[in-house]
């Protein structure tokens, strides 16, 4: 998509877009949704009416969304002085622990692995060996990726300086 036809692109298709990508990457539909919705919106926070009626979903639906978000430590309430409703807000690093996560996930998957090795009948089996390099690459997708994440506070353009 070109940037002419970006621009053109409203911003529940935007969302809806944005959403598809995150729901192909193990995402569940609503919380991606939500997820994308508190992304684009100038004020960094919406309340579940504004999320209910950018989304054209339910109040429920919302609730539960944010219940899987905020469990995650994705999103964060808040509620704004004078004003009775629940705003709901993205914490600054959010992806920084987006991608942590997905790191956990790279090191259950090593660990999981490695005890597959001793189930298939250890190393010098060809599902052991197939299970161990596949282990290893996991570990060093791990090792790499905690690297970069530790360097990321640094490198980053928003960093305290």
């Amino acid at each position: 998509m070109t940037a002419g036809e970006a621009a053109r692109e409203s911003v529940p298709e935007f969302i809806e877009r944005f959403a598809a990508l995150l729901i192909t990457a193990g995402f569940p539909p609503m919380p991606a949704r939500v997820f994308v919705a508190l992304i684009v919106t100038d004020s960094g926070r919406l309340s579940s009416v504004e999320l209910t009626e950018l989304l054209q979903i339910s109040p429920a639906a919302v609730s539960g969304a944010v219940r899987y978000l905020t469990g995650l430590g994705l999103v964060s309430k808040e509620r704004v002085p004078g004003s009775r409703r629940e705003y709901y807000r993205m914490p600054v690093d959010t992806w920084h622990r987006v991608m942590q996560m997905r790191n956990q996930v790279l090191s259950r998957w090593t660990e999981l692995l490695r005890e597959g090795v001793a189930v298939v009948g250890g190393p010098g089996t060809a599902a052991g060996q197939r299970m161990s390099e596949q282990a290893e690459f996991f570990d060093f997708l791990s090792d790499e990726l905690r690297s970069m994440l530790a360097r990321w506070p640094e490198a980053s353009p928003g960093k305290a300086g």
